[in-house]
């Protein structure tokens, strides 16, 4: 059974043993998947992929080998024109009652051609025909487990579709952005730093490959007066909840703030999803083991570089409605949008990473709050290119 995949494993390099595939055999035998095509992902994931190194280069070869099952697209003409007509989307929380039962893909794919040649109009939000809205096991912008979704963009995610997204890409050995990446790029900072007067003690390396080249390669090494740090940083961290899958990613762009020499003051607090009347000391964010906010708004002056890092995806009334963060036992007076707009306020220069990939801020979970925050901060995706833009952003004058 899926042998050929098994081999195509072994071939990109993924160390699997045959006692391994014959556990994972027995667990397709027991019924573990399923009969689904992402519960097959998520088994074949857990009982063959020993480290998390390896999650990436797992998602490529399922993608490779699995991209071939996909949407039916040879409908009828009058099928697209009844999907697109008044298109029905059902919200993404209503999961209906649905089958509890599963089918396996050819059985799905015999009902979708039966269904074809029996509907005769357009139909939205049922159970049975190809519409939108519904819980069908054929259409789109309505939910089933199991459903082939006919055009439009997947809500809830096929496996193809989870391992095409490569989501554990930064996990690599061989491709991760590690702490000296994000040093090399806060570096940056540095042309924010005064000369001190005094001797020319400290070697000017750009001057010095200048003169090299200039000098046919003979070394000649230039020296200029040393910096003094003058730089101030304020680093604000969203912990806990949708953060946790980027705890490893934030925890690389923390350390290598702390690492860094090139600040005269650097200093951090955490928020959950939003800011509110208390910052924590701690990504616990424990209650009571806190700061007031409005104590490090007025103590923190305005020459701090501000730094917020989140995914901004939230409930909306966490930004818009008193006690919006009643959801963690607490309540607020003041809107979480005007905290933030505090912050803009008050500092000159700030930005907002935020760890998902910017191609889905407007179709994501929290995509609504994520446009509101966007327009409070200049927001960037925490990635290389994404915070050499936003180091771009703080030296602007």
């Amino acid at each position: 059974m899926f042998l050929e995949f098994f081999y195509l494993l072994r071939a990109r390099g993924l160390e699997i043993s045959i006692n391994e595939w014959m556990v994972l055999v027995e667990a397709l035998d027991k019924g573990l998947a399923n009969a689904s095509l992402t519960g097959f992902y998520y088994l074949c994931r857990s009982v063959l992929i020993k480290t998390e190194s390896d999650f990436d280069k797992f998602d490529a070869v399922f993608a490779e080998y699995f991209k071939n099952v996909q949407t039916p697209e040879d409908l009828p003409e009058q099928f697209w024109k009844w999907l697109s007509e008044d298109e029905r989307e059902r919200d993404i929380n209503d999961k209906g009652d649905g089958e509890d039962f599963y089918r396996e893909l050819d059985e799905l794919l015999q009902m979708f051609y039966e269904r074809i040649e029996e509907q005769k109009e357009k139909h939205d939000g049922g159970s049975y025909w190809i519409g939108t809205g519904g819980t069908s096991t054929m259409g789109r912008g309505g939910y089933n487990s199991q459903g082939i979704r006919v055009g439009g963009k997947g809500r809830h995610k096929s496996a193809v579709q989870i391992a095409g997204e490569r989501n554990f890409r930064d996990f690599r050995q061989d491709n991760i952005l590690d702490i000296r990446q994000f040093q090399m790029a806060f570096r940056k900072l540095r042309q924010y730093s005064s000369r001190v007067e005094g001797a020319k003690t400290e070697l000017d390396i750009d001057q010095t490959i200048d003169e090299t080249c200039e000098n046919a390669g003979m070394l000649k090494l230039v020296y200029d007066k040393p910096r003094k740090n003058t730089v101030k940083v304020l680093l604000l961290i969203d912990s806990d909840g949708s953060m946790l899958p980027y705890s490893r990613l934030c925890n690389r762009l923390f350390q290598a703030l702390r690492k860094s020499n090139h600040f005269k003051d650097l200093q951090v607090y955490y928020f959950h999803n939003c800011i509110y009347d208390n910052l924590y000391n701690t990504p616990l964010c424990k209650r009571g083991d806190w700061v007031d906010t409005n104590w490090v708004l007025s103590n923190l002056d305005s020459e701090y570089k501000v730094i917020l890092v989140g995914d901004a995806a939230m409930a909306p009334s966490e930004l818009y409605r008193k006690g919006g963060n009643s959801v963690i036992g607490l309540w607020n007076q003041e809107l979480g949008i005007d905290w933030l707009k505090k912050f803009k306020r008050r500092y000159k220069k700030q930005i907002w990473l935020n760890p998902i990939n910017e191609s889905e801020w407007d179709w994501t979970y929290g995509s609504q709050t994520i446009q509101a925050v966007g327009e409070v901060f200049p927001m960037l995706e925490l990635s290389l290119d994404g915070l050499e833009k936003g180091i771009k952003k703080l030296l602007v004058k």
